[in-house]
């Protein structure tokens, strides 16, 4: 199979996509060859059979740039790939599809979000499938949706025993409103009224609301006297991320995005024992972990943290089986 792929950004460095680089190299497994059209382009270190083509924004290209090189690409490539994967931007779909379809293209997207937009519903008519990886994780009414499990690099994200367990709480994510971290920084207060410990939330903002967000969230924990327990250790690359997550003793959410965040998978690949309020996780075996209320989320948490069956080979046993990225891309393949 000759594939083209359509993502935001190739880089290993990158915080939020830099998973994205090892999803390329497993489709180049089962590819003849593999053609990247990324927004961005950065550090990589792909196989022989993936060509990369940047629209430019690493160089500050304009929007009107990125359009023009996006149909140019399509049109020269067209007889160097057989199909096309769209990774999470629908709008792609929408704008390839006046030309994919007269060519007979079969395009696939891949969706992970809790929100159903105008514009995936109108590429939902405009695509062969669409593949998420939790059923939370697309809300949108289709017989067109594809459960996939979210594509995690069991490899990398594996549980360490040697790792010293030098952090208490953790979580992992772009700081956002729909993160519910004020929320998680009152349970953090309620819990240390009898438990001395501490929250590390890894991530940053990237927008100007985000920016004010983690103002007001710093502000808070000032206010409630917890400067010294809670840490920002800021962004965090996917190489170093697992030896972040085997240092913690508990991995918490509490966000309301609706769809199954793989930062809950990742640390459960490493054997971490997971505490969540949020939607998105509710088709997890999470079992008593999964919780309703901030009372119910404290009174878990002081269970975990005082037991000693921290679960390292039943929750890295479930994401191996269930969200692997080695089964992932033969699931995706195959329905072309």
């Amino acid at each position: 199979m000759k594939l083209l792929i359509i993502t935001q950004v190739i880089d290993t460095e990158h915080p939020i996509l830099g998973f994205f680089h090892r999803w390329i190299q497993e489709f180049a497994k089962h590819c003849d060859h593999v053609h990247i059209i990324c927004l961005q382009e950065g550090s990589r270190d792909l196989p022989d059979n993936v060509t990369v083509h940047s629209l430019g924004k690493e160089s500050g290209a304009s929007r009107l740039t990125y359009l023009w090189r996006f149909y140019k690409l399509i049109w020269q490539l067209r007889h160097e790939y057989d199909n096309v994967f769209v990774h999470m931007n629908q709008v792609y779909v929408i704008l390839g599809a006046p030309l994919w379809r007269p060519l007979g293209k079969r395009v696939g997207l891949w969706y992970m979000h809790g929100t159903v937009s105008r514009s995936l519903k109108l590429a939902e008519k405009l695509v062969q499938h669409i593949f998420t990886g939790s059923p939370e994780s697309c809300r949108l009414a289709s017989q067109k949706i594809i459960v996939t499990g979210h594509g995690i690099d069991t490899t990398h994200f594996a549980p360490d025993l040697s790792v010293t367990k030098s952090l208490d709480l953790i979580t992992v994510g772009r700081i956002t409103p729909a993160k519910n971290l004020m929320q998680l920084v009152d349970i953090l207060h309620t819990l240390r009224q009898t438990i001395d410990v501490t929250l590390t939330i890894v991530g940053a903002p990237v927008t100007a609301v985000e920016e004010q967000y983690t103002e007001k969230l710093k502000q808070h924990i000032d206010a409630l006297g917890l400067d010294q327990f809670v840490h920002f250790p800021g962004r965090v690359p996917q190489t170093d991320l697992p030896a972040l997550l085997n240092s913690a003793r508990v991995f918490v959410t509490v966000a309301q995005n609706g769809s199954l965040d793989k930062a809950i998978l990742e640390a459960m690949a490493v054997g971490l024992p997971v505490v969540s309020s949020a939607p998105g996780s509710d088709s997890l075996p999470l079992g008593t972990n999964q919780v309703s209320t901030p009372a119910g989320f404290v009174d878990q948490l002081q269970k975990v943290l005082q037991s000693t069956d921290e679960k390292p080979v039943t929750n890295a046993m479930y994401v191996k089986e269930n969200h692997s990225i080695a089964s992932l891309v033969p699931k995706i393949l195959n329905t072309y």
